[in-house]
């Protein structure tokens, strides 16, 4: 793939930062590759604790736009044409944005420009239909890009998928991680205790476990993210935010919680670095707790037609984790009735390295992206009507 393509990612913000981590990732990581990123984002804000700079310019290569700049007939035309167009998680490219592309005047300058290759970047899943869907063109029927295509692009965990986003230097950042200068960083005081970290939204068994690590024989320290996980926490406890403020720590026998500030994308590696089990949720940190290489619980975003029970199936399947991991995430995920009984966790941190080991054999997501964007159906005949 030759260096300076120009790639533009579309995300628009639903809600708990997963959607907007996915994509920053993504375009920091083709950045890394030497490629060009233009991201789009409805929502911006949650890149300021994400990654300080990003609405500054101050990530090479990458520039953040807002959704709203797509009305900006003057700002489009002065803008070089993307070579490829992302859209996170399907959303929709603003139609201006599209006018300007497929109905440019002839005379400009950029019009002899092929159209980009269009993906579709899906969500993250192990269910089988993923490797059926995975590359399937799209075509595109009505509007101004009627008689264009776009890909579908899958995430997943086998090599006839997309493949997880895994940065080059991720692994030599994790073999130079201090986790005690890390927690001291963080304001905290560790001793030995067992560290777990919560990224959640608001389990029903949250309660429970929190009563199980206040009984147990040995301390436990909670490292508490913020936002909903936090939430969830002071609810339990009977707090208000401004009682328990980030860097703040409550103690409950031999349970010990600390709220901490938000994360950058990078320090939310070092947390679950840090910790002996991780309770992650979403998609985004799914991926990450699995390189972490650590014991970790994931909470599925939950769908009223309860079709995240089959998603949470399929990824228990292909992880071959063992029977007490799938129990306790069935409980976790209101899928069966509550049971905290985490006395099988070393099986689960052996079974986490495994998983890691084997994911780490396939290439990741970007690479198979650079290759599929590279041999796109139609590319090279886009290229010779051009000529």
């Amino acid at each position: 793939m030759k260096a300076g393509q120009l790639w533009e990612i579309f995300c628009n913000v639903i809600d708990n930062y997963g959607d907007i981590g996915v994509a920053w990732r993504l375009a920091t990581d083709l950045a890394a590759r030497d490629q060009q990123v233009r991201l789009w984002v409805d929502d911006a804000s949650a890149l300021d604790w994400m990654a300080p700079g990003a609405m500054q310019d101050r990530w090479p290569r990458v520039q953040v736009l807002c959704w709203d700049q797509a009305d900006d007939f003057e700002l489009l035309a002065n803008l070089t044409l993307a070579d490829i167009w992302i859209e996170a998680f399907g959303c929709a490219i603003p139609p201006a944005l599209l006018q300007h592309r497929f109905g440019m005047d002839p005379r400009s300058p950029q019009a002899d420009r092929p159209p980009p290759i269009w993906i579709n970047l899906e969500y993250l899943s192990a269910e089988s239909f993923v490797e059926r869907a995975h590359g399937l063109p799209s075509p595109i029927m009505t509007g101004p890009a009627a008689g264009h295509c776009k890909f579908f692009f899958f995430p997943g965990f086998s090599n006839a998928t997309g493949g997880l986003i895994h940065e080059a230097g991720l692994a030599s950042r994790q073999a130079g991680f201090d986790r005690s200068r890390w927690l001291a960083s963080q304001g905290v005081d560790w001793r030995g205790e067992r560290l777990v970290s919560l990224f959640c939204y608001e389990p029903k068994s949250l309660a429970q476990l929190l009563e199980h690590w206040s009984r147990a024989a040995r301390p436990t320290k909670l490292l508490v993210t913020h936002g909903r996980a936090a939430q969830a926490v002071r609810a339990i406890l009977d707090r208000r935010p401004s009682d328990t403020p980030g860097g703040s720590t409550e103690r409950i026998n031999a349970l010990e919680i600390t709220f901490l500030q938000a994360l950058t994308q990078e320090d939310f590696d070092h947390l679950l670095w840090a910790c002996d089990l991780n309770f992650v949720r979403g998609e985004d940190s799914l991926v990450r707790a699995i390189w972490a290489e650590k014991a970790f619980v994931w909470q599925i975003y939950p769908q009223q037609d309860g079709a995240h029970h089959a998603k949470l199936q399929a990824l228990m399947e292909r992880l071959d984790a063992p029977a007490s991991w799938r129990d306790f995430h069935m409980a976790w995920n209101d899928v069966a009735g509550p049971s905290i009984d985490l006395s099988d966790l070393e099986s689960w941190a052996r079974q986490a390295v495994r998983i890691r080991q084997r994911l780490r054999q396939q290439d990741d997501l970007v690479s198979r992206l650079l290759r599929f964007v590279e041999s796109a159906p139609g590319r090279g005949e886009q290229r010779q009507e051009k000529r």
